[in-house]
């Protein structure tokens, strides 16, 4: 029998998805039977709305969701935006011309004045931009402009760039410096574009621990009562948050060392086995 007091938010890339972005039947069948059972279940990525559920909506979700790194907590059932942390146009435009004067153009994440997904960008010429770009292929949220800046009506959720190493990180380094505390960086390397990294820059509260902290507000829950799964860096803030931590086997090493347990990889449905230990007697997934 479950405890009552377990709910559970889980990271996706790495986390609950398989390497090929993909969900297992078992995973399915599991996250499906313990929302029906009424097991407060959700999640806390770096996608956005559009994106994850791309991937993800074969499984009910009624609880909010938390999008772009904490940036912002989305209700699944009515389509709403409910809270969340954005950039003031002039910072996200400040992050852009910075950008611009290492020949770098980013994408631009933001909601427009009708609560909409909008992704700005310049016509894409590097190849890790066109990557990305290609994997979303008819994704209604993508825009071209001629010259990228964020219009006022915008709220900008992240302001994206994707390079080699050596061309993201002097950037970071600037942002840090010019922007200090007033700017959340979040650096890592693409898991699906070889060779190729993410720098995104986003409000200072839009990390997963804040994220975490106002899903647990809108849910009514003590953020004690969290069982968190995850697997990247970007997880960490969502462990801080969380009651109970728990790292899938190919989590990073700093995850691995903050997590109460560590279970099957992301390939081996570690968080889905975990969770079906939550499911009451008698419906157990196959």
């Amino acid at each position: 029998m479950r405890e009552s007091s377990t709910i559970v938010l889980t990271d996706l890339d790495g986390t609950l998805l398989r390497s090929d972005a993909t969900l297992s039947e078992y995973t399915k069948r599991t996250l499906t039977a313990a929302i029906r059972q009424g097991i407060p279940v959700s999640y806390a990525t770096a996608r956005s709305y559009t994106s994850s559920s791309s991937v993800v909506s074969a499984i009910p979700w009624n609880a909010p969701l938390v999008l772009y790194n904490g940036a912002l907590l989305f209700d699944p059932v009515r389509r709403k935006v409910l809270e969340g942390f954005w950039l003031e146009p002039a910072t996200a435009n400040a992050i852009i011309g910075l950008g611009k004067r290492r020949q770098l153009t980013p994408y631009l994440f933001a909601l427009d004045h009708e609560d909409t997904e909008r992704v700005l960008h310049e016509p894409i010429v590097r190849w890790g931009e066109r990557q990305f770009f290609n994997s979303r292929q008819g994704d209604p949220r993508f825009r071209e402009v001629e010259t990228l800046a964020c219009p006022e009506t915008f709220r900008t959720l992240g302001v994206t760039y994707i390079g080699l190493h050596e061309e993201l990180e002097p950037l970071r380094q600037e942002l840090s410096e010019t922007f200090g505390k007033g700017l959340h960086l979040h650096y890592t390397k693409d898991p699906y574009i070889d060779n190729h990294y993410f720098l995104e820059a986003s409000h200072p509260k839009a990390n997963k621990r804040e994220g975490a902290a106002l899903w647990a507000r809108y849910m009514n829950v003590d953020p004690a009562h969290i069982t968190a799964f995850g697997d990247n860096l970007n997880d960490v803030g969502l462990f801080e948050a969380a009651g109970t931590r728990i790292a899938v086997a190919n989590a990073q090493e700093r995850l691995k060392q903050m997590a109460d347990r560590i279970v099957e990889s992301n390939d081996e449905d570690g968080v889905a086995r975990y969770i079906a230990g939550l499911l009451l007697d008698g419906e157990q997934p196959e």
